[in-house]
């Protein structure tokens, strides 16, 4: 009997070279998580910043992979999802987290960094559902409904120039109040604003 055919590395093998570009994007976020993560344990700035900077190197990825998928109209579903799971990490989670490892570990803040997510989740959800029938005659979406996801890089800056300003933990911007049971950064209300502007359906952002 014949074996069938070996089927090593098949996946890859439907992989275009944008999609390489959007797993450097993923790749970027999961880095930004694990800086944030390390921070927290050994208090180094470094890492910190390494985490900071990942968020803009993450954004490159996300411009380049578009442009090359227009440059060798190579657009596919597959590319499509694997543009917003990189976005949900890159711009979602690690800006969360990097949040978190700043100093916003009270219980409402907690509650504004999971809103910013979930938002996020939802943005992406309802983009992939609604692209094709947003898009024009020439086939391509003309506008974002609610600010795209990675806007985040703006937040991320925001945590970054607190760190070069010594403005972390206690020294947080705004400082801390205790609401009840929870204590509350009002630096971390940037994320709710910014969640609440991606979910938005009257903000229409035009897409160049």
């Amino acid at each position: 009997m014949e074996r069938a055919a070996p089927r090593h590395f098949s996946m890859l093998r439907e992989f275009h070279l944008a999609d390489f570009f959007t797993l450097g994007n993923a790749a970027c976020g999961v880095g930004a998580m694990l800086f944030a993560m390390l921070y927290m344990s050994s208090e180094l700035d470094f890492h910190f910043f390494a985490a900071a900077a990942l968020a803009p190197a993450a954004f490159i990825f996300d411009v380049l992979d578009g442009r090359i998928a227009r440059a060798r109209h190579q657009h596919s579903a597959l590319g499509r999802e694997l543009d917003s799971l990189s976005d949900v990490i890159s711009f979602g989670v690690a800006p969360a987290a990097l949040a978190f490892a700043a100093g916003m570990q009270g219980g409402w803040d907690a509650a504004a960094l999971i809103y910013f997510v979930c938002c996020g989740v939802s943005r992406l959800a309802r983009f992939n559902v609604t692209a094709e029938s947003m898009a024009g005659a020439s086939g391509k979406v003309s506008y974002f409904e609610g600010t795209p996801i990675p806007t985040s890089v703006v937040l991320t800056g925001v945590l970054a120039f607190a760190a070069w300003q010594d403005r972390l933990g206690d020294a947080l911007y705004g400082g801390a109040f205790s609401l009840g049971p929870w204590v509350l950064h009002p630096l971390a209300l940037l994320f709710v604003l910014s969640g609440s502007l991606m979910i938005s359906k009257t903000l229409h952002i035009p897409k160049f």
